[in-house]
């Protein structure tokens, strides 16, 4: 089995389609996404119609949860057991009831808005490890590894690092202002997206990979990235064009 974490996807469906036939994944292969899946980018509903038909797991991104707090079922809390009951039945939905992070707009038609709200309930929480995924193996050089949208807590792990940290956290406090992964240091490899780059964001000590951010922003006209922890590999493609600027 090979487990492909893909970076942010931003509503951008027909990179993620041509990134999944590059991918040629095998019966027992699977995706898994960490988080902004739908909000910048120009085909929404098309992401989610893909990621449905693969059954992928995702984490919550910043934008996910703005949505799930704005109709009142996001968690409070890392803990798995912080899950608010599905719900399935909402009012009349504007096309503001979707913003994310900072009102950032997700254009979704009428008659898919309550589906896509129905569709985010089913999220994987705030960060997922390898041990969650069914077959899922460690890194070449034996490790365990997981994800999350934004970053972890220096000294932490996902399970003590805070809700904000877990979905938004890109630079620390302190001199110079570090980004967080500068400072990582733990025993397990960290997929990560949030933070867009050219080329994925790749933290080191001593030879060891210890984190690696795979937003290389697809909707800014750069590359939808995927990496496979077990066989150390990336695959690419890159976009159509640029849907929002930087």
């Amino acid at each position: 089995m090979a487990t492909w974490v893909v970076g942010d996807i931003h509503g951008c469906s027909d990179e993620l389609a041509r990134l999944v036939d590059h991918l040629r994944l095998a019966p027992e292969d699977r995706l898994v996404s960490c988080g902004d899946l739908f909000h910048r980018g120009p085909d929404p509903v098309g992401v989610m119609r893909i990621l449905r038909e693969l059954r992928v797991p995702f984490v919550l991104g910043n934008h996910e949860l703005a949505v799930l707090r704005r109709i009142g079922v996001a968690p409070h809390s890392v803990a798995r057991e912080d899950r608010p009951p599905l719900r399935t039945r909402f009012p009349a939905l504007d096309e503001e009831d979707l913003d994310g992070d900072g009102h950032t707009f997700c254009r979704v038609d009428p008659e898919h808005r309550a589906t896509m709200l129905e569709f985010l309930q089913g999220h994987s929480g705030f960060f997922l490890r390898s041990g969650d995924i069914a077959g899922a193996g460690s890194t070449p050089d034996g490790r365990d590894w997981c994800v999350v949208h934004a970053g972890v807590a220096p000294g932490s792990t996902p399970e003590s690092s805070s809700v904000r940290e877990l979905t938004s956290l890109r630079r620390l406090e302190g001199r110079g202002n570090p980004w967080w992964y500068e400072e990582y240091e733990g025993q397990e490899l960290v997929l990560f997206g949030h933070t867009p780059s050219s080329v994925p964001r790749i933290h080191s000590v001593r030879g060891r990979t210890l984190a690696i951010g795979l937003d290389t922003g697809c909707v800014y006209g750069g590359k939808l990235t995927a990496y496979s922890p077990e066989l150390d590999e990336f695959r690419a493609v890159s976009a159509r064009r640029a849907y929002v600027r930087a």
